[in-house]
């Protein structure tokens, strides 16, 4: 295959997985402290491990430049930059972070889950320090109201894409998966 088809192939996948992201993200269930449950955790770590951390990175970095000039690819058909700033806004760059250690060329399945779980531990303490500072509480507080219930269910998310990624590559080939 020459240079030209894989650049596009990986612009298509760059692109099929910030979609796949913005679907996801919109299966939420709204809480009255304003973080909503969603599937965003399972889809942003899909993105890394399928994709690779430089790639991975890219499909969310895409998802967030739509959210942030105002197309409605957050959870809740939300939009706008004012999201990106407000009580969830850490969670969503954090994702950046998360999409990164997910994608790490490694060797050893338990250590790729292991690293992508540090990836979604740097999600959550962006996503706990934005809210504290926007609600002016603690952070310890804010750790226990916004990050502490969704952990169990944020690790399940990564282990659970990180197998749904390694059927995805056998099912679609080898050649479209990314190893690093």
């Amino acid at each position: 295959m020459n240079k030209r088809k894989i650049k596009i192939l990986d612009i298509v996948l760059v692109g099929v997985f910030a979609a796949v992201l913005a679907i996801l993200s919109q299966i939420s269930i709204p809480l009255p402290i304003g973080v909503p449950i969603t599937l965003q955790t399972f889809a942003v770590a899909l993105c890394g491990y399928f994709l690779g951390w430089k790639k991975g990175f890219a499909a969310v970095l895409v998802y967030i430049l739509l959210a942030a000039v105002g197309v409605p690819v957050l959870a809740g058909f939300c939009g706008g930059f004012s999201h990106i700033l407000g009580l969830t806004g850490g969670f969503i760059y954090g994702f950046l972070f998360l999409a990164v250690l997910c994608g790490l060329p490694l060797k050893y399945k338990a250590l790729k889950i292991a690293t992508g779980c540090v990836g979604l531990l740097l999600c959550h303490l962006c996503g706990t320090l934005q809210y504290s500072l926007i609600v002016g509480d603690s952070f310890i507080n804010s750790f226990f109201l916004v990050s502490a219930p969704f952990l169990i269910k944020d690790i399940a998310s990564v282990a659970a894409a990180f197998f749904c990624a390694l059927v995805i590559t056998k099912a679609v080939g080898k050649r479209l998966a990314v190893t690093g």
